[in-house]
């Protein structure tokens, strides 16, 4: 009975593949997801995987029952070849690690006869604290993956929506989709046909429906969307038919645009908490550490300021950026199809083919070996030193400092070349790549009319071939005008089809205009022209028709959005480095000050008779050896600043647009110069004056 059934069904795939010539499940697509897989999934995800399996074999951990399908849902969102024990693992292995690292560096001090207690407990703390974070890896990979996903998730139904008004077939739309979409969410879908073909669902509604149900709690639209697609199938009349497909799109647009009105107005309290305890609270709570050091007698040093400043509180501030970004609602963003450009590595190269990053080695290298000057200066002739600013230049104390001013100017050097190295390698990264999405998003803005042009001349009988000449010369100076024209010239003189003329790869239109929005537009063209002229100009008036609603979405969104991106530029751009600036230049006072005081109480031949009760105590207490140096004090302030700078530009910029590497490359660049610069000025001016400030300082209670 059973291979009477099963000969029937392979009866009826044999004719419904002949009818259409394609192949619903053919073994190819098994084999095209795994190469897909290897090819589209990150280095680091495969590193991660091979690290996990690494550890399952030398250190077994089992994942207690109660996390076990959280971890399994996370794996399979983000397509991990692992186990969830095998990430327990990885997490317990890599925290011993640290904890027995931090035990060999001290045993191996305590032998040396110079115990490094800090350091040892710094990497055993560190073992402790890193098992959890590690463990939920899966987690954090999954929401990565769930939000690149969900940049694609309004043009997947447009595309499905699409191929089914003109052929009533799920397979081969959902399969169509998979081919055209590329990324996360074509790797999703290219899944949903290897898990038929490895028989662990037997029809592509189970398999599809299977994988909707991971979206039910983060993008109930997409689920309903497609629910209303597969409605369709059973739909008799064309009409209603297509009545469900475009009230599936329109169920996507609307549940994205509320979704992102709710997250525009819930946006601000998160901003403001961040700037508060990431920005202006340490900032100003590092005016208090210069005394701290010289209150509990030379206790707190330096590199404990670094360790918390540079280390601790930017993953706090990560930490919570990424929070704001995990209730980020899905289906809006953009897709970097400049990432893809065959020219991509010469574009971000200099002109004589040279790498950005040797030459910002060179700069950062430049600025540091300057900057470190005072370093090198101790360690080679201890002693020396000159007048400078009212005091000495580099003002070592023994083996303590620099708390010279003239140190503390070279030491501005050290960020400001991290900020202008750094800005110079994403510029040159971002600086021809962002000309090209200027001029592609100028054609997106005017293209929702230009599409209605072409789809109203091919539904006249005019064919497309020729529409595209006389689009062209209609639309002639502007940006869709140029891409139409390209398009004509491919066709009239080098012969080609309407593919190769928006898609060769030397040649193509799309090579002069790369965007994700024109190129899903002309491979739905180009599909639909197989089943003739009237398909092709109802295809293209709806595209056009989706392309307004989505401009009218997006410049809705950025009005909502203006006010917290505003916020968060000026903190990157001004608030942060003014403020930081200004503390550099009390904190350079406060030293001086200090540094004086006890000049002056060394100064007299009888110090107990010389000073007052008061100011005898403080001094006792306010000693220079044990305040931390105005030095390292504005390297951990400086670097915190261009690491800062960093993360709110990569926050910012995928609040507002996604994962798009182009724009993050291009406002780094920018964010960087400027802060960088700003800081510099600020502080050197904040030094000057408060410096001069503290020189000015006398003190009565000393005779």
């Amino acid at each position: 009975m059973n291979s009477t059934v099963d000969d029937v069904v392979r009866k009826y795939q044999q004719r419904l593949e002949a009818s259409t010539g394609d192949s619903l499940y053919s073994p190819v697509q098994s084999r095209e997801y795994l190469l897909f897989r290897k090819e589209a999934l990150e280095k680091r995800f495969t590193y991660y995987e091979q690290w996990c399996k690494f550890a399952e074999h030398l250190l077994p951990v089992k994942v207690q029952d109660k996390e076990l399908p959280a971890i399994q849902e996370s794996l399979r969102i983000s397509h991990l070849d692992i186990t969830p024990n095998s990430t327990a693992s990885f997490a317990a292995l890599a925290s011993l690690a640290l904890v027995f690292f931090g035990v060999f560096i001290g045993v191996i001090s305590y032998v040396a006869g110079s115990l490094l207690l800090s350091a040892s407990l710094f990497f055993i703390l560190a073992g402790v604290v890193l098992i959890k974070p590690l463990s939920r890896l899966p987690h954090y990979f999954a929401t990565r993956w769930r939000l690149q996903v969900s940049n694609q998730m309004v043009l997947c139904i447009l595309y499905i929506v699409m191929y089914m008004r003109h052929t009533s077939n799920l397979e081969h739309a959902v399969k169509f989709a998979a081919e055209h979409l590329g990324g996360p969410l074509s790797l999703d879908l290219k899944r949903v046909f290897w898990q038929i073909e490895t028989e662990e669902y037997f029809t592509i509604k189970e398999s599809l429906d299977a994988y909707l149900e991971q979206w039910r709690k983060y993008n109930l639209e997409f689920l309903e969307s497609f629910h209303l697609i597969e409605g369709s199938l059973y739909e008799q009349s064309e009409g209603k038919r297509l009545e469900l497909l475009e009230k599936s799109l329109q169920v996507m647009l609307d549940g994205t645009y509320d979704k992102m009105l709710h997250y525009a107005h819930n946006l601000k309290s998160p901003i403001t908490v961040l700037h508060m305890l990431g920005i202006i609270l340490p900032i100003l709570g590092l005016v208090m550490f210069p005394m701290i050091g010289s209150f509990l007698s030379g206790l707190v040093k330096w590199y404990h300021i670094a360790f918390l400043y540079n280390l601790i509180l930017p993953f706090l501030v990560m930490y919570l950026g990424n929070s704001m970004l995990n209730t980020r609602p899905t289906g809006y963003g953009e897709n970097d199809i400049l990432l893809q450009h065959p020219d991509l590595k010469r574009y971000q190269s200099l002109a004589n083919g040279v790498s950005p990053l040797s030459i910002t080695l060179s700069i950062i290298s430049l600025f540091c070996i300057v900057g470190f000057i005072p370093i090198y200066i101790y360690f080679f002739s201890p002693d020396f030193d000159f007048p400078f600013f009212g005091g000495e230049f580099f003002d070592f104390k023994g083996g303590n400092g620099p708390y010279g001013v003239g140190a503390l100017f070279l030491s501005l050097l050290i960020p400001l070349g991290l900020s202008l190295g750094l800005a110079f390698f994403y510029w040159v990264k971002s600086r021809k790549l962002i000309a090209f999405k200027e001029k592609t998003d100028a054609l997106e803005v005017e293209f929702s009319g230009a599409l209605f042009q072409l789809g109203n001349r091919i539904g006249d009988g005019i064919p497309a071939e020729i529409a595209f000449g006389d689009v062209s010369q209609q639309m002639q100076g502007t940006p869709t005008g140029d891409f139409f024209r390209i398009v004509n010239m491919n066709i009239r003189n080098a012969g080609m089809s309407i593919k190769e003329a928006i898609f060769h790869p030397q040649r193509g239109a799309l090579l002069f205009f790369p965007s994700s929005l024109i190129e899903s537009t002309m491979k739905v063209l180009v599909e639909s022209a197989k089943k003739g002229s009237q398909i092709v100009s109802r295809s293209l008036l709806t595209i056009s028709d989706y392309i307004t609603r989505i401009y009218r979405i997006n410049e809705r969104l950025k009005d909502l959005l203006a006010d917290v991106l505003s916020s968060m530029t000026s903190q990157i751009t001004f608030l942060t480095p003014l403020i930081a600036g200004i503390v550099v230049g009390v904190g350079s006072m406060v030293v001086t000050i200090i540094n004086k005081l006890g000049e002056q109480f060394a100064s007299l031949e009888n110090p107990e008779q010389g000073l007052t009760g008061g100011i005898s105590a403080l001094v006792s207490v306010l000693d220079i050896k044990d305040v931390i140096p105005s030095y390292y004090f504005q390297l951990v302030v400086g670097i915190y600043v261009v690491q800062i700078t960093i993360i709110l530009t990569l926050l910012s910029t995928r609040i507002e647009r996604g994962y798009d590497q182009t724009t993050t490359h291009q406002r780094l660049s920018k964010n960087l110069l400027t802060a960088g610069i700003l800081y510099f000025l600020v502080s050197f001016i904040g030094i000057v004056v408060f410096t001069l400030l503290a020189n000015t300082v006398s003190f009565v209670g000393v005779s």
